[in-house]
């Protein structure tokens, strides 16, 4: 269905059943109501061709993911060239630079690559969800629920190892974030945008002051919780890949799902449901994609900053508004961020390395300032 804005053509005092339809009938059905808002589809205003140069762009972001990754298995301790790696790649010979290549720097760069994607896409959905361009998945808690699982894993249970906290993580993050969906929803009201928020940051504070008493009392957890609250995936090998990649495919199809219902809900709540968008629902579903994505990123590499805040607003910027394309512009875009971050870790103090999240902070500091001191940020 195509939106058309209407400026002077909607008579003063008029209610929603009588907005001129094509016909200018004053009795049309909703599905017949033509709206006022923004043109998410793109169909009309743009040129004929803008769908194609949105899927170059997604072909040309696609190709970044492939350069940055061969560029991530090449970089290290021991830097490889890059016509070494792709014959090593495509004919494994039982080396040591193989044996690197197979057991250490793929896996990374995989993991790198699927986090990214999913910390982008639940970034996307934040955003288009509380129509809020500053949003992020932490919004939801869900990386302050993560942090309080894995202190807890440790000072309770001595759990001393990526793979359990794996698991500690991802279950603390989905806990907090069904605490913000009801909380945000209690009450007979259903959960708006703004409730949601305020939840978030209510439980994120509170959680964060349980996690500072845990940490202070116990040297153990604090050891163990500020490495991993510093966003690395040093160490992190195929199981790990294995885990947290269901989960985050899980969420990227449900985010992909519920994108036509965002942009009929971005035209405003009355409008949404008017074109039957079923809001609770989608809500919903939006916080379960969140929860997905986010929570298993971060279990996997632990809370890594400006990825999922930046990135979907540069999306938005290059691929326009409308989720269906802001969605994959963002899943695409971000590994590429952050497998240059990663590459970054590795060379700033080569041979040793510092953690992912610290150099994602540096590189998306800039750029999040740049993006606040605009004269007028555009809301969704």
């Amino acid at each position: 269905m195509t939106f058309s804005v209407l400026d002077d053509s909607v008579p003063a005092g008029a209610g929603p059943d009588t907005v001129a339809g094509d016909g200018g009938s004053s009795d049309r059905s909703a599905a017949d109501v033509r709206v006022t808002g923004p043109d998410l589809s793109g169909a009309a205003g743009p040129a004929p061709n803008q769908p194609a140069r949105r899927a170059a762009g997604l072909v040309g972001a696609l190709a970044l993911i492939v350069v940055a990754a061969l560029v991530s298995v090449a970089v290290g301790s021991n830097h490889l060239p890059l016509s070494q790696v792709w014959s090593l790649l495509l004919e494994p010979d039982g080396s040591f630079e193989s044996i690197i290549i197979h057991q250490q720097r793929v896996p990374r760069t995989l993991l790198v690559i699927v986090v990214g994607a999913a910390l982008g896409v639940a970034g996307a959905l934040m955003q288009s969800l509380t129509r809020n361009p500053l949003a992020d998945p932490g919004v939801l808690g869900v990386n302050a629920g993560a942090s309080l699982a894995v202190v807890l894993a440790v000072a309770v249970f001595g759990v001393a190892s990526i793979w359990f906290y794996l698991w500690f993580a991802f279950a603390g993050a989905a806990l907090a974030a069904v605490a913000v969906y009801l909380l945000g929803g209690a009450g007979r009201r259903s959960p708006t945008p703004v409730r949601l928020a305020l939840a978030g940051v209510a439980i994120s504070m509170a959680i964060s002051a349980l996690v500072d008493m845990v940490i202070l009392s116990n040297q153990a957890a604090y050891n163990e919780f500020r490495l991993w609250a510093a966003g690395s995936v040093e160490g992190r090998g195929y199981p790990v890949l294995a885990v947290v990649s269901g989960f985050i495919g899980l969420g990227l199809v449900v985010a992909w799902a519920t994108g036509p219902a965002l942009n009929a809900m971005a035209l405003g709540q009355d409008t949404g449901r008017a074109l039957g968008v079923r809001l609770a629902r989608t809500r919903a579903l939006a916080m379960i994609a969140v929860t997905l994505l986010a929570g298993a990123a971060t279990a996997a590499a632990g809370p890594i900053a400006f990825i999922g805040l930046g990135v979907p607003y540069l999306a938005r910027a290059i691929g326009g508004p409308d989720a269906r394309w802001s969605i994959p512009y963002s899943a695409l875009a971000a590994p590429v961020v952050l497998l240059v971050a990663d590459v970054c870790a590795r060379l700033v103090i080569a041979p040793q390395e510092i953690q992912v999240g610290v150099v994602s902070a540096i590189l998306g500091g800039p750029v999040f300032i740049a993006i606040v001191r605009r004269r007028r940020i555009e809301a969704l």
